[in-house]
């Protein structure tokens, strides 16, 4: 399913790529970040789309870093909301010390790196679960990962845990939250904005090609042969210029990022 995102904007790309050196292309797979990370150290992959989870971490580690970001589903940037049910005592993030809180998955920006690290920030102790049924000891806040936006959505509407977690583009698409249950629940904060999606290219990387690439990318929106590439590119409308604040915002991801490994994973 990726190799059939990635391949079009690979086949776009690459015939355009030759005045400075590159004549072809190819998709390679990593399962998890720590391949991937290899690859890059190794110098077997150029160019990455990823969260801005990932993308702090594969920075952090010094073998990539981000240039470009995608825009998806209308929006460069995005935030993460916490929600309870209408009759939950809870009224802001403090009040969460010990009830329970559900996050998507361990990999998701938006639903757990984002809203764990701003949880820690703010003096919070994170403590695992098993079950929905368990809770956390008094003062900790217990979280549980749900696996997807709906069970997130799902479980805090049936009361299964007092609170939840997803991006603000998730709390608005009835697939993964529905009307019924948006009605019966309240935001109760939210996270700072960070990009959707970025492109980030290998340290070391050639600079005359990671500039063409930069070159194509950012124009690739207003090029009609582009149109396809981007569409199967994830749903990718166009891809913006980093700014000072989004540098900002993965730096500060980043060290969020490593508080959630190193105090709660």
């Amino acid at each position: 399913a990726h190799y059939e995102q990635l391949k079009p904007l690979l086949d776009y790309l690459v015939p355009r790529m030759a005045d400075v050196g590159i004549h072809r292309g190819r998709i390679l797979m990593a399962r998890d970040l720590q391949q991937m990370a290899s690859y890059l150290r190794r110098g077997s992959v150029d160019l990455i789309s990823e969260t801005a989870g990932n993308s702090s971490v594969l920075e952090g580690r010094g073998v990539a870093h981000a240039f470009v970001i995608a825009e998806r589903e209308g929006d460069v940037r995005y935030h993460s909301l916490f929600f309870v049910r209408n009759d939950s005592p809870i009224q802001t993030l403090q009040d969460l010390r010990g009830h329970t809180v559900a996050f998507q998955s361990p990999n998701s920006t938006s639903a757990y790196y984002l809203p764990a690290a701003q949880l820690l920030g703010m003096g919070g102790a994170l403590e695992p679960l098993l079950s929905p049924m368990d809770k956390p000891v008094p003062g900790r806040i217990g979280y549980l990962f749900a696996r997807t936006e709906l069970n997130v959505a799902t479980w805090v509407h049936k009361g299964l845990v007092d609170a939840g977690v997803l991006s603000n583009q998730d709390w608005v698409d009835p697939r993964r939250v529905p009307p019924a249950f948006v009605r019966d629940m309240r935001i109760i904060g939210r996270s700072e904005d960070v990009p959707r999606a970025v492109m980030l290219a290998r340290a070391g990387l050639d600079p005359r090609v990671e500039a063409r690439l930069r070159e194509l990318l950012l124009a690739a929106a207003d090029d009609p042969a582009a149109a396809d590439a981007l569409r199967k590119f994830m749903g990718t409308s166009r891809f913006v210029a980093i700014e000072p604040r989004d540098r900002a915002a993965l730096s500060r991801l980043g060290q969020g990022v490593q508080r959630v490994r190193r105090e709660v994973e």
